[in-house]
């Protein structure tokens, strides 16, 4: 009999679901021979009980390979292992700074495009790059492609250093890109400092209506430096007054000043200063918010956004993962007009 618990290994940290987490161990057990033909699998209860899960997770995963006619049962005796051809599928490991409504959407439109039998497994290292290092070298054999989104707060080496441990081919990056990594690496990508500096631009006539231009810049975040220095050189070429400040919280709101706001939370807490203040949005003061989301449409009859498209670079990243061919593909930018501005 088999020690199933040395083979199959469910892991907290993972946002992949725990049923899809089984399944995929039990096939790449398959694959790697651990698992053979005929093999019986542990029952419903015991493996449940073993992995500390519910039985419904052992039953559903169990059910999923019965689909794909890896597994079959025989009533009262249980489920065994059917079919040891499993027309291996890509295995992907997927890595990103933080869990948020855009790599939400760029996830889904990642998994969509890639298409069914394929297996991804989620994790998130919140911008810890010691907790990425240990996710990474934990897992990085167990994958044929790796798709990182490379935002780190701080770290005691180069972070490209890290990646150049990755096998070559098989590292895509996904909205940043590091220099000093070796080799051609595949990437779908931002500009963060052309991308700001183009979408101020285009809003020109609506900039010119406010006295001066404050971004809420969070001190020690992972965002990156071209969007400061982007918005930098928008001011100076343009003779726009500016003004930094770390949250939205530092200052109270000034009438006729342009804000821009990276977080939510801080665009969230200009509209209760607002408020509180009985301030008008584009009478008293304008509101421009990085990054789309599905709520900013809503908010106060719409908020003016600047914004990479995340579902083009979940798709074009899925098309990089199936072709295998190196590419750096940069991801659009739009700007779009509502009344806070």
């Amino acid at each position: 009999m088999k020690n199933y618990l040395k083979i199959l290994h469910l892991d907290d940290h993972s946002l992949t679901p725990y049923h899809q987490q089984l399944s995929d161990a039990i096939m790449l057990a398959v694959e790697r021979k651990q698992i053979e033909m005929n093999d019986v699998l542990p029952s419903i209860n015991d493996l449940s009980i073993a992995l500390d899960v519910s039985r419904n997770i052992i039953a559903k995963a169990y059910s999923t390979l019965k689909e794909r006619g890896v597994v079959g049962s025989v009533h009262g005796k249980g489920h065994f292992i059917k079919q040891v051809d499993t027309g291996r599928s890509r295995r992907i490991l997927m890595l990103f700074n933080k869990l948020s409504s855009q790599k939400k959407i760029i996830y889904d439109a990642f998994a969509t495009s890639l298409g069914e039998g394929n297996y991804i497994n989620f994790f998130i290292y919140n911008s810890n790059f010691n907790l990425f290092k240990k996710i990474l070298f934990d897992k990085m054999d167990q994958f044929d492609k790796i798709v990182v989104a490379p935002h780190f707060v701080c770290s005691d080496e180069p972070p490209a250093d890290v990646l150049n441990k990755i096998p070559e081919g098989k590292l895509i990056l996904i909205g940043g890109f590091l220099e000093g990594i070796n080799g051609t690496v595949s990437t779908v990508y931002e500009d963060f400092e052309q991308d700001i500096f183009d979408a101020l631009s285009s809003m020109l006539s609506y900039i010119r209506n406010y006295h001066g231009i404050t971004m809420v810049f969070p001190k020690d975040s992972y965002y990156s430096t071209g969007i400061f220095l982007g918005f930098l050189n928008f001011c100076k070429k343009f003779g726009c007054h500016y003004h930094i400040m770390p949250t939205a919280s530092s200052e109270r709101i000034t009438k006729g000043m342009l804000y821009i706001t990276l977080t939510d939370d801080d665009l969230l807490d200009l509209i209760a200063q607002a408020k509180e203040e009985k301030l008008v949005l584009k009478e008293d003061f304008g509101v421009i918010s990085y990054n789309e989301t599905p709520f900013k449409k809503f908010i106060l009859n719409g908020i003016t956004t600047i914004s990479a498209d995340f579902s083009f670079m979940g798709v074009k990243a899925a098309e990089l993962v199936k072709s295998g061919v190196p590419e750096r593909i940069k991801a659009p930018f739009y700007t779009t007009i509502r009344p806070s501005i």
